[in-house]
């Protein structure tokens, strides 16, 4: 067989695709023109493979895809967003995903790690953090630390914090992990996997033993499953047969604040030993590329074989958006293609067209592919600059940016740098790794981050159409919004850089709310040269942000030119021309029109102080340099704490989430990872385009009109009740009113999802509108509230105050937050077919009510209806009530078609849909002694419920009750009212109003110290709590360890030598400021409502042995499925791995609580334990008589014996209940308590900020397990930060519709956000006797997001330090 001889040109089309995915070769032909790549993972099982937003800026979805580069002579391994991939794009490209690399029974090194260092929670993001790590791996097997943190740019988690997967990570460091050794974060040396024996701490005392006596004491410390925990042994690993030394773990920690708290950090010990145990990392094992793709590529393959060829393909499917599907492979073969179809949309990396398709329904009949153009990827330099091919990504871009820096040297290639800065954190890797040059500029984008760059640099593009080429300036490009130059059929080939010359300088500053992968706020690209007398002879500066498109500021440049550079007279001339131009009006596109215009200055400011420094020009300003440039964000690094078990076999041992290594290899399944079941369909939502209106009327017949689409249901089609919720006020489908906009009016029902949605959107509804309270604000002047109210006086505050030395009067808000949960709201429901019987499977906290409203909708007893739930992919308390809604809509849908019908929210529409956090609205006035002393508090406090009561007045009580958050307020007066809003009904999150509460608090309490000029940690350590002292909802505090948790915190984090240096810093730096904030926080654990304080359990033991547990809490990455294990496994004295718990499932657990307000371990761990406890009573007599048998053999026997080996348990809360009338009665059955302290640094130009170190002690009683509290505190901590933050939730004020509906434009935490240094410490040896819980633990879920808020609290310290140096007074 001879190579193929075609060339490209005179290829005929093809209309099929190949690929090969996780090594299989795939055909596709014909494949569907609006199918992703994720999408047909999905449809083919692979559904490892997560949809987390479908705009790539999440990462669940990511995959790797590799190809041989033509250009390079290599393979490129790239991670990619398979939700963005056209399916077609991957034609002659490898895919692997998670499933490629292992099972949970065979896990690759990545998953392996990542499972077993407690990485994945509630693993719904985990396979697309694997697949990030995976493929920097096959890059670079040895990739530095930093590296590997910058490979997660792409990567969102909701539940760990990043800590625990960046510590997986970066044992794949080349300083980490050299023929198997491990070198851990400082606090502990791994040993040689050779050297056996040690339980991982260097100089282990076993290591000093003989080889008889360490095999006598035995070396199995660690057991490589991850249901097993770390064994820790009464006095150390030697088992107290110590070296002349002592045991290694059983050394005094001098720096505890708890006396004799004995042993060294067993979470360091068991991280070791854990990191001992790993398989060595051996690329050579991994997936190799198939050969026969490289030859295909080359266009070598044989006649007999397949061949590249170019496509064109057509779709068969009526109603499908893309028609024609084109893929040319010369750029001849593009311009005729383009002469054709003059109307095509080229598409590359789909970043943006993929966006505009699933976000906008723009709809593109004519598509062409152009990233297979080898003309178009050319890179060539001359002496006069560097012409970059217009088609490659930018991730090439990125590295030929280094290249030709390093080959030309720094000041020739000042521009290449800039560019290079701005890639940095453009966007995240797996957007780099596709999106192209061409792209970026064609989209014409007012907020890219290049075009600036480009457009300062004074670049210049190259133009092709089948009439010849043609160079435009880039300043000449830009016509409008998304409006250029280019004419019909026109392509952009290449990007002509030039290179810096003596005198000139170029830099590039980007503003965004989140530093990595985050669109601009605005961006810039600031140039001058200027001559050997320093006068200014160009200068170009171009802003994107603040116009319509990409603008060149030219009244600056010309108060530049001809100007001295250095002289401050040009400065403050070029300052006012660049306010005066780009002013922007209130209400432009976007918002923050002061802001984004006091940045335009502040930029041009940072530009002429580092530019002036570059010349080495003497000015005031230039001395300022080295604080306004950019700073290369050093490498996180962490601390976890805690004390070994000594008196329990498995509770309280750090066992990794059980499902872990399910997570991390694709295998576990999530509501709509389920297969499809035959004729199943899915609803599409209607949603109103109208704040607040009465429905005239609703048309379907366009949408039934579609083939496919089989019924519209709408609130006439309810069998049942149509009202919900614990009020009763609120519709499953509205009769006559819509409420928000967003809301569903009605259910679409079609074969498929996309069907369904695009017939959802041609329905068409008549309104009437109505007026709108969109704000607190508006509902508090409008008296718009509902009707409850909450109170709690004690003393007489009108006295307090007239005793006081200051009272204040303020007022304090805070916004609301998005749950973020990475899996979207879904629901299957399946209909049995007899007697009204329903199986719903949703993704919700609360199945009993799930099952509950859909046996009121449909009309049925609730006999006849179970729901489910395996896990969720996250939860937070956005699952806790409104999952009810959804899991309504399928059994609506499923009861009127008979067929299993499925429903899976998009990002966009799970967040309009859905409710958020609470804002909160406060005013105070506060009585306090000249020390600080808090005399008396009068505060009012408004909550946006929303439309629908929900959950709010819940919410509503706990803010109330947690106004004094840790302090002494002998006098109170309290009260809370809920408004009533044309809003999404906001609902349950994490912390449930909670910290709210302390926010509006503490804020008062940074104001009051302010007026007195005292610090405010003073101020908050004045009024702590002490123990026995009485709250505002007169409970006693008996279990009250704050006090000595400040003290030792503040202590062992070196809080007063810190302030010094904090203080030492600002007094030398202008205008980074440093900040330093010190917190407390008390949350009250229990239900407000009385009757939801109980728990249930079914425990089965089967014949063999193994225990089946069956409780009423739901999994959604919290751990709790592994701490009821442990209970049941520490109660029947039985091997962790004996015990297996399936789902939850109402028919096994009746009447149960939601898992919400941090009880669940509390009430369904007593219920297990209950449980467990009477079968082993049962069991004993046998095991007695059994000595030395297996516990099968028991089962067995007992059985045959009609042993009953099931047993039920039931816990509820003693002493519980709260009269808000009276002020009497248990709110709260005990208090989980925290301090951290946060340092941070900001940028007082612009407003960026960095988190330094945070230190955080929590009291959790006796942990039920340490390293998933230790996750829960991380994980809360950086909501907390993010709520605090970088989180803002936006309507659009003139009509209520929801600005922001996803990643692209709602920014939580990235990796690279959470404290570069960040210390989590469980408090030691406190006294529990006075808990009543499940083995002395406490709930820990929701308590520490408040400390997020220590972040806040810092930047207002570091903002305060910026006043008191411009003599700004008050803050």
């Amino acid at each position: 067989m001879s190579p193929s001889s075609s060339s490209s040109s005179d290829a005929l089309p093809g209309s099929s695709i190949l690929f090969y995915l996780n090594g299989q070769r795939v055909v596709v032909d014909r494949p569907d023109l609006d199918m992703t790549l994720l999408q047909y993972l999905r449809s083919t099982g692979l559904t490892g493979t997560k949809l987390g937003c479908g705009e790539g800026g999440c990462g669940a979805c990511t995959v790797m895809i590799s190809r041989y580069d033509i250009d390079e002579s290599r393979i490129i391994h790239a991670s990619v967003n398979a939700c963005l991939c056209p399916l077609a794009t991957v034609d002659g490209k490898h895919v692997i995903t998670v499933e490629g690399l292992g099972t949970s029974a065979r896990p690759h090194p990545v998953q392996e790690r990542i499972a077993l260092l407690h990485g994945s929670q509630c693993g719904f993001c985990t396979p697309g953090f694997v697949m990030s790590l995976y493929t920097l791996l096959r890059n670079n097997p040895n990739p530095t630390e930093h590296e590997i943190e910058e490979c997660f740019d792409g990567n969102l988690c909701r539940c760990t914090g990043y800590r625990p997967i960046l510590d997986a990570a970066k044992t794949f460091a080349d300083m980490a992990w050299k023929q198997g050794t491990v070198a851990a974060d400082g606090s502990a040396h791994i040993t040689e996997p050779k050297t056996k024996g040690g339980c991982g701490i260097d100089g282990c005392c076993r290591l000093q033993k003989s080889p008889d006596a360490e095999v006598a004491n035995g070396s199995s410390a660690i057991v490589h499953d991850p249901t097993k925990a770390p064994t820790s042994i009464a006095g150390g690993c030697c088992k107290g047969l110590e070296s002349d030394s002592g045991c290694c773990k059983s050394q005094k920690r001098h720096d505890s604040g708890v006396a004799e708290c004995k042993a060294v950090n067993q979470a360091e010990a068991d991280k070791a030993a854990v990191i001992s145990k790993f398989q060595r990392y051996d690329p050579t094992q991994d997936l190799i590329f198939p050969p026969f793709l490289i030859r295909y590529a080359k266009r070598t393959t044989s006649d007999s074989e397949p061949q590249l060829r170019p496509l064109d393909i057509t779709s068969t499917d009526p109603q499908s958006w893309c028609k024609r599907y084109l893929r040319p492979l010369t750029l001849s073969g593009l311009l005729a293609a383009l002469e054709q179809y003059p109307d095509a949309k080229l598409v590359a990396g789909n970043s943006e067209v993929g966006v505009e398709i699933k976000l906008k329904r723009s709809k593109f009949s004519t598509q062409i592919y152009v990233s297979d153009i080898p003309e178009m990827r050319q890179i060539s330099d001359t002496p006069s600059g560097v012409t970059f091919g217009a088609n490659i990504t930018l991730a090439r871009f990125e590295q030929a940016l280094d290249h030709y820096g390093a080959e030309y040297g720094a000041q020739r290639t000042q521009s290449l740098a800039a560019l290079r800065e701005n890639l940095r954190y453009f966007a995240g890797n797996q957007i780099r790794n596709v999106a192209t040059i061409a792209g970026n500029i064609v989209t014409a984008s007012p907020i890219s981050d290049l075009n600036p760059v480009f457009l300062a640099a004074g670049a210049t593009l190259t133009l092709a159409s089948a009439s010849g080429e043609r160079c435009v300036p880039m300043a000449e490009f830009f016509l409008g919004y998304r409006r250029t130059a280019m004419q019909n059929g026109e392509v952009l080939v290449s990007v002509t850089v030039p290179f810096n010359v003596e005198g000139e300088v170029i830099r590039a500053f980007k503003q965004a709310k989140r530093k990595d992968d985050d669109i601009a706020i605005v961006t810039c690209g600031l140039r001058v040269r200027v001559d050997e007398d320093q006068r200014v002879v160009d200068a170009a500066f171009a802003y994107g942000g603040v116009a319509p498109t990409t603008v060149l500021a030219h009244a600056a440049a010309k108060a530049a030119v001809g100007g001295t550079w250095g002289d401050r007279s040009v400065l403050d001339r070029i300052l006012g021309a660049c306010q005066q131009e780009l002013q922007l009006d209130y209400a432009v596109p976007g918002g923050m029109a002061e802001y984004r215009t006091a940045l335009t200055t502040s930029f041009l400011f940072k530009f002429w102080a580092v530019s002036c420094s570059a010349l080495r020009i003497a000015c005031a300003e230039s001395l300022l340099a080295h604080e306004l440039d950019d700073e290369e964000r050093v490498v996180s690094k962490a601390r976890q704490e805690y004390a070994p078990v000594e008196d329990r076999a498995i509770v309280g041992k750090g066992v990794a989430h059980l499902a872990a290594l399910k997570q991390v290899t694709g295998e576990a399944r999530y509501v709509d990872d389920m297969p499809a079941l035959a004729g199943e369909l899915h609803v599409g939502l209607v949603l109103s385009t109208r704040a607040h209106a009465r429905i005239l009327s609703i048309d379907a017949e366009p949408a039934l009109a579609l083939s496919g689409v089989v019924r519209v249901l709408t609130a006439r089609d309810v069998p049942g009740e149509n009202h919900w919720n614990i009020f009763k006020d609120e519709e499953i489908l509205p009769t006559d009113t819509v409420h928000y906009y967003g809301q569903p009016l009605a259910l679409v029902l079609a074969t498929t999802q996309k069907l369904a949605q695009d017939a959802a959107r041609l329905v068409s509804i008549s309104y009437e509108d109505l007026p709108a309270v969109l704000s607190i604000r508006d509902a508090v002047a409008k008296s718009s509230f509902y009707d409850e109210t909450r109170q709690l006086i004690n003393g007489d505050v009108d006295a307090a105050l007239a005793a006081a030395d200051l009272v204040l009067d303020g007022e304090s808000y805070c916004g609301a937050q998005e749950h973020f949960y990475l899996e979207t709201m879904g629901a299957v429901a399946v209909p049995k077919g007899e007697d009204g019987e329903m199986d719903v499977f949703a993704s919700t906290q609360n199945p009993t009510e799930a099952q509950m409203v859909v046996a009121e909708v449909l009309g049925v007893p609730a006999s006849r209806v179970v729901c489910r739930v395996k896990r969720m992919g996250g939860g937070f308390g956005g699952k806790e009530s409104r999952s009810v809604l959804i899991a309504a809509f399928a059994a609506l849908g499923a009861h009127h078609t008979g067929r299993s019908v499925r429903i899976a929210l998009d990002r966009d529409e799970d967040m309009q849909v859905s409710g958020q956090r609470h804002p909160f609205y406060g005013t105070w006035t506060v009585g306090v002694t000249k020390e600080g002393r808090i005399l008396g508090l009068r505060a009012r406090v408004y909550s946006n419920g929303g439309f629908s009561h929900d959950l709010s007045i819940g919410v509503l009580e706990r803010a109330v009750s947690h106004l004094d958050n840790c302090y002494r307020m002998p006098a109170t007066d309290f009260v809370g009212r809920v408004c009533r809003t044309n809003t999404q009904s906001n609902t349950a999150f994490r912390s449930f109003g909670g910290c709210q509460g302390m926010f509006l608090s503490e804020s008062m309490l940074c104001e009051v110290a302010d007026r007195l000029n005292l610090s405010v940690e003073a101020v908050r350590e004045i009024n702590l709590y002490q123990p026995g002292d009485v709250t505002p909802f007169s409970q006693p505090l008996n279990d009250w360890n704050v006090p000595l948790m400040w003290d030792q915190l503040k202590a062992k984090a070196q809080y007063d030598e810190r302030r010094q240096a904090v203080d030492e810093f600002n007094k030398h730096s202008t205008h980074r400021k440093r900040g330093l904030a010190m917190l407390p926080t008390k949350f009250g654990i229990s239900f407000g409502v009385k009757h939801l304080n109980q728990g249930m359990a079914l425990v089965h033991v089967y014949m063999d042995g193994s225990v089946l547990v069956a409780h009423g809490g739901t999994e959604m990455g919290q751990g709790l499925h592994t701490k009821m294990a442990m209970v049941a496994a520490e109660t029947l004295e039985l091997p962790l791995e004996s015990i297996f718990i399936s789902e939850t499932a109402t028919n096994t657990a009746a009447n149960t609580s939601p898992t919400a307000a941090s009880a669940s371990s509390d009430l369904n761990g007593f219920a297990v334990y209950n449980a467990c406890k009477e079968l082993a009573d049962r069991l004993r007599p046998y095991r007695e008589r059994m000595v030395g048998e297996s516990f099968a053999k028991i089962a067995k026997t007992a059985y045959l014996d009609r042993c009953n080996l099931t047993a039920a348990g039931h816990y509820c809360t003693p002493d519980i209940g709260f009269n808000w009338a009276k002020n009497e009665g248990l709110l709260y059955f005990y208090f989980t308590q925290g301090v951290a302290i946060a340092e941070v640094e900001l940028d007082t130009l612009t407003g960026a900020h960095s988190t330094l170190r945070v230190d955080i002690i929590m009291d959790v009683g006796r942990s039920l397990n340490k390293a998933i509290d230790i996750g829960q505190i991380e994980g809360a901590f950086a909501q907390g930060q993010g709520w605090t933050t970088t989180e803002e939730f936006l309507y659009f004020p003139s009509t209520g519709r929801l600005f922001t509906t996803g990643p692209g434009n709602y920014k939580i935490p990235s990796a690279m956000d959470i404290p570069r240094d960040f210390r989590v410490e469980l408090l030691e040896g406190a006294d529990t006797s006075v808990l009543k819980t499940i083995f002395s633990s406490k709930g820990v879920g929701e308590p520490p997001l408040f400390l997020g808020a220590s972040v806040f609290f810092a930047l207002r310290d570091a903002v305060l330090a910026k006043r008191r140096q411009e003599g700004v007074c008050a803050p």
